[in-house]
């Protein structure tokens, strides 16, 4: 966690440069609202990390230490190689059934929400998704893989498939035989039905060529999920699935039709709700132009969102440092900004007063810790 941590300045450089390289191109691949959830999502996701991982982590370290069965060096760079490809093989399976059982889908879904397709949407990340992902990387553990070898070949995993999610890198030739690029990774994203479940590899794609969930981009995909978020809110986009899930199955009339929503592929449904989704056929060219930002209003919300992402990533930096309850209020409070942001984004009735509310708080906090919330954390440095 904390490779991936350090890389986050390197991130904005990189999405900095995509920013100006569509510009330079004349393409136009972020919209603040989007960019903002995408990133706030993120942010989610790192801070509930922080607060859970530690137990998650757990199972891999009481099987290690209790019930490995060989004895793996922690300096070989052959163990550290086997267990690279062994993560991602372990990843595309994870990744497989987050597409194909409707409960891993609703932690999972929050990653294919966006409409746009840049390095932005790379850091939006489910915050239940964790709660998941950490079952299928056991074996590991029962073979003996020391855990900061995983934890190095996990992160290094994650690192890489930054950099595929751009819309500006076009094929690369004999590389995209053994590797994830953008390209296979654009398809993985489209909401097109051709390319639905398709192209689930983390760093090789020989996994997707192997089990046949291998599609070529033919044509630049649609994205986004079958039935769009409508919402720039990161707090709600982690609850929408579940939403939808709890839905049918109250709706179900037996006890079977409840439980298969989250059981089943996404998009089930009973028979008395008309079956399972059919996704549309969908074209860019006919998708609606969304509503653009009022600049004021967007220069507001960007300079706040800067400086609660910059305290964010001062509380990441400092976990070993911050007692959990400092943590946790650090938490709530950029999730409530997180929230606020987006409802002044979405022009919500609610979202002025809220974010009068949010501004008088900080204005507390500074007077009681000479600083606010950043007061509070650089108090620990």
């Amino acid at each position: 966690m904390k490779l991936i941590v350090a890389s986050i300045p390197l991130f904005f450089i990189l999405i900095g440069i995509e920013i100006a390289a569509a510009r330079i191109l004349e393409k136009k691949v972020y919209r603040l609202p989007d960019s903002i959830a995408d990133l706030g999502c993120g942010m989610i996701e790192q801070l509930l990390g922080v607060l859970a991982k530690g137990s998650l982590f757990a199972a891999y370290l009481g099987i290690y230490a209790n019930a490995r069965l060989f004895e793996l060096s922690e300096t070989s760079w052959l163990v550290f190689g086997v267990c690279f490809v062994a993560v991602d093989f372990l990843y595309y399976w994870f990744h497989r059934m987050s597409h194909e059982i409707g409960a891993f889908w609703a932690a999972h879904s929050v990653h294919h929400q966006s409409e746009e397709y840049n390095l932005s949407v790379a850091l939006r990340q489910g915050a239940f998704q964790g709660f998941i992902s950490w079952v299928y990387y056991l074996p590991l553990a029962l073979l003996g893989f020391p855990p900061t070898v995983f934890l190095t070949c996990s992160a290094l995993n994650t690192l890489y498939q930054f950099w595929i999610h751009t819309r500006l890198i076009g094929k690369l030739g004999p590389i995209e035989w053994i590797f994830n690029t953008p390209s296979h990774h654009r398809v993985h994203h489209g909401r097109n039905p051709r390319y639905i479940d398709r192209n689930h590899a983390g760093v090789l794609i020989v996994w997707d060529r192997m089990f046949g969930t291998f599609v070529p981009e033919t044509d630049e995909p649609v994205y986004g999920v079958v039935k769009p978020l409508a919402s720039f809110n990161p707090l709600w986009a982690n609850f929408a699935g579940w939403a939808d899930l709890a839905r049918v199955s109250r709706s179900a009339t037996n006890l079977r039709d409840r439980v298969m929503p989250f059981a089943a592929a996404p998009g089930w449904r009973p028979s008395s709700q008309g079956g399972p989704v059919i996704p549309p056929e969908v074209s860019r060219e006919t998708e609606p132009v969304p509503a653009s930002t009022p600049p004021t209003l967007g220069v507001y919300v960007f300079v706040n969102f800067v400086f609660v992402l910059l305290l964010t990533a001062l509380a990441l930096g400092k976990t070993g440092v911050l007692d959990r309850w400092t943590f946790t209020g650090v938490a709530v409070f950029v999730t409530g900004s997180l929230v606020i942001f987006s409802a002044l984004l979405e022009g919500k009735r609610w979202a002025r007063p809220a974010e009068a509310a949010r501004l008088l708080l900080l204005l507390a906090l500074g007077g009681a810790f000479g600083g606010g919330l950043s007061g509070i954390l650089f108090g620990h440095l």
